[in-house]
């Protein structure tokens, strides 16, 4: 049996999952978690990834490796490679005027043009014009910029020089300064937005490789302790192959052998498509620390209006998204307020009335990317003595959060012939019944799994088979949910949205 292995290195945590690469079947898996934050030291991701790899039971029979992870995170390099500062997140706001600056000083439409996106606070060339304009010795420093994903293959590698920083088509289109258009960076765009122009990743890709793992000199920079949370087996993924149990424990670090072969990687998004296995004329929604809408397309898009962000995946084809701020920690804020878990905040969401009596909660509790709103908070509408319980609050939050996701679906302009569901909200039997009264269609509910970290593990086989398309590995059987659509309610929602913000 010949393994691979999919690393998943999201916002909260680094999962890793071990399959076989025939079947897709799991054997084993681990993870550690990240600190919290929308800057964090890059070496905090090296550290969970070595304990998630120790959980997991090591790579001593892995032939294979692929690492995806969050998109737009800015990581800068000095000359010697080690990290100039913290890493700005894609869900750290600062860079929000940033953002508007080169947006007013090229135009929405241009950018469309030039990247497929219009750029906003999350985009890596927001990040870096905030950069030049508030911290100008960091920029001066700044050798290189890459990505999460980017800069955990390259430490995977060992001691190799920026030269060898390699990046995808899929994570490379969220930069803002690559076009999956053309099919090249845009270093003009960069320039205008940094003031000059780093080394920039080399863009692998579906069947390319950067290379093998290697081994850490001496030389190579330190790295501190990090959270790693607790330890053993996550998710609920399941398969035919025997999953290998993992103590919890002390954390470690992982001694990585040599040779393992290293896929592309991508980002969290392309890599849930391929875990999820979309096909062109799926539409999949994922509720995790944001929430997504995304479509797997033949050919690239371009929206002015800046909703829709045309990505590249990880297949050679195309990934418009929608993205929102807010997803599954809308649930975690109502169950806190509510005092609650978040299973029991599901069964109160389901003792109350569709549309929760007209109680109608506008879920941005941290700002927002659509609408571009990024000093945005949230608000209750519809307060009243009979819709003062807990039920109709946690109706009210689980219906808002989804009809921010269904103005997600609905910015891409698609008629889906599947409506996929996954992602960590997606495990709340409440968020599953009452999807399909909010979006209107029913949905499809995949198995529960690590989807991006199985992504990248099917990248990972595919590499090693160097097949024409990833391999067909079942994902068992879906569970369909179906609803009449509750009357009223998204309009509602839209009329509360513009009482507070007006028609962003």
């Amino acid at each position: 049996m010949t393994l691979v292995a999919g690393v998943d290195s999201s916002t909260q945590s680094c999962k890793i999952v071990i399959r076989d690469t025939a079947t897709g079947d799991l054997v084993r898996q681990g993870r550690a978690s990240h600190p919290d934050g929308t800057s964090v030291d890059p070496a905090h991701w090296w550290t969970a990834l070595q304990t998630a790899i120790t959980r997991a039971g090591g790579l001593d029979d892995v032939a294979a490796i692929s690492v995806a992870g969050q998109q737009h995170g800015m990581v800068c390099l000095d000359e010697s490679g080690r990290v100039v500062r913290d890493a700005l997140l894609w869900n750290d706001t600062r860079s929000a005027a940033s953002a508007a600056d080169l947006v007013a000083s090229l135009g929405a439409e241009a950018w469309a043009d030039a990247v497929g996106s219009v750029p906003v606070a999350s985009f890596t060339i927001a990040k870096l014009r905030w950069l030049a304009t508030h911290e100008p010795d960091h920029a001066a420093r700044t050798a290189a910029v890459c990505l999460p994903h980017d800069w955990l293959t390259w430490r995977l590698m060992g001691s190799c020089g920026l030269e060898s920083l390699t990046t995808d088509r899929g994570d490379a289109s969220g930069t803002g300064y690559w076009s999956p258009i053309t099919g090249a960076y845009r270093e003009d765009l960069l320039k205008a937005a940094f003031g000059t122009v780093p080394l920039l990743p080399r863009v692998l890709g579906p069947l390319d490789s950067p290379g093998t793992t290697g081994r850490l000199e001496p030389s190579t920079p330190p790295t501190p302790g990090a959270s790693t949370g607790s330890g053993g087996i996550t998710g609920t993924s399941t398969g035919s192959g025997g999953i290998t149990g993992v103590s919890s424990g002390a954390a470690r670090v992982a001694d990585i052998p040599k040779g393992i072969l290293l896929a592309a990687g991508t980002g969290d998004n392309m890599a849930a498509a391929l875990g999820v296995g979309a096909l062109p004329g799926d539409v999949v929604v994922s509720i995790g620390t944001s929430g997504t809408a995304f479509a797997v397309a033949d050919t690239p898009s371009r929206d002015a209006g800046g909703a829709v962000a045309g990505f590249a995946d990880a297949t050679g084809r195309f990934l418009p998204l929608v993205c929102t701020l807010n997803a599954a920690r809308v649930l975690d804020a109502a169950a806190a307020m509510l005092g609650v878990s978040l299973d029991e905040l599901g069964s109160l969401a389901l003792q109350a009335p569709p549309g929760a009596d007209g109680l109608t909660l506008v879920p941005y509790l941290e700002g927002e990317r659509t609408p571009n709103l990024p000093r945005a908070t949230g608000a209750v509408h519809g307060l009243r003595l009979t819709t003062s319980t807990p039920a109709h609050l946690a109706r009210a939050a689980v219906e808002g959060m989804l009809c921010g996701l269904a103005d997600a679906l609905d910015a891409l302009g698609l008629s889906p012939q599947r409506v996929l569901l996954i992602g960590g909200g997606a495990r709340s039997e409440a968020v599953r019944r009452i999807a399909p009264t909010v979006f209107g269609r029913p949905v499809i509910v995949p198995p529960p799994g690590e989807y991006v970290a199985d992504g990248a593990a099917r990248q990972a086989a595919w590499l090693l088979s160097g097949g024409a398309e990833p391999p067909a590995w079942s994902t068992g059987s879906p569970a369909i949910h179906d609803a009449d659509p509750t009357p009223g309610l998204r309009e509602r929602y839209s009329e509360a949205r513009a009482m507070t913000f007006g028609n962003a």
